[in-house]
């Protein structure tokens, strides 16, 4: 079996068909699940946030079969992502796509399940993202973006407060669940 790294890529990777578009319907949205289960799957593991449709992304080319996608399949794949709530395109040309292997909502959950135990305690939103306290969790090294998502989230829900510093390494969170 082939790997990127540590990450083990599915058998289909190997198979050249898989990185053109197919033009039969119910082939290509076999491919699309495919290829939208490996890409959340490798970007969870490998804490990707961020893909840029036009940037070498390891996971869109084969070397060994000397394959890549093409820009078509490339936004045909992240597409369907997005249509699924799965990503969202951060401009408004479809350059750049952010990632959700967790949608927001399961997110604000993890930041609970991590709060835990710390009622009425005060956290800066860096120390969340790569405090002591965050290491070994899928917290560790977050998007800052998805981040400020799902506290805002969770403030909305009353279960914390968010409060500005001087600059964006004081911004805070009072938890109060």
């Amino acid at each position: 079996m082939q790997t990127l790294g540590e990450f083990k890529l599915p058998h289909f990777f190997n198979y050249p068909p898989y990185f053109t578009l197919q033009p039969v319907r119910d082939t290509r949205e076999k491919q699309i699940q495919l290829w939208k289960e490996l890409i959340l799957d490798y970007c969870r593991t490998q804490k990707v946030f961020v893909i840029g449709l036009d940037e070498d992304f390891q996971l869109f080319s084969n070397p060994t079969i000397e394959r890549s996608l093409s820009h078509e399949a490339r936004e045909a794949f992240l597409s369907a992502l997005v249509s699924e709530g799965r990503a969202e395109w951060l401009d408004k040309g479809h350059r750049k796509c952010l990632i959700l292997w967790h949608r927001i909502q399961d997110w604000a959950d993890l930041i609970l399940h991590f709060e835990n135990g710390l009622e009425d305690s005060v956290m800066t939103v860096e120390e969340i993202r790569s405090g002591v306290e965050s290491r070994g969790t899928e917290l560790h090294g977050m998007d800052r973006t998805i981040l400020m998502r799902a506290l805002k989230l969770l403030e909305h829900k009353g279960k914390l407060a968010i409060f500005k510093g001087t600059s964006a390494d004081d911004e805070g969170v009072k938890f109060s669940i």
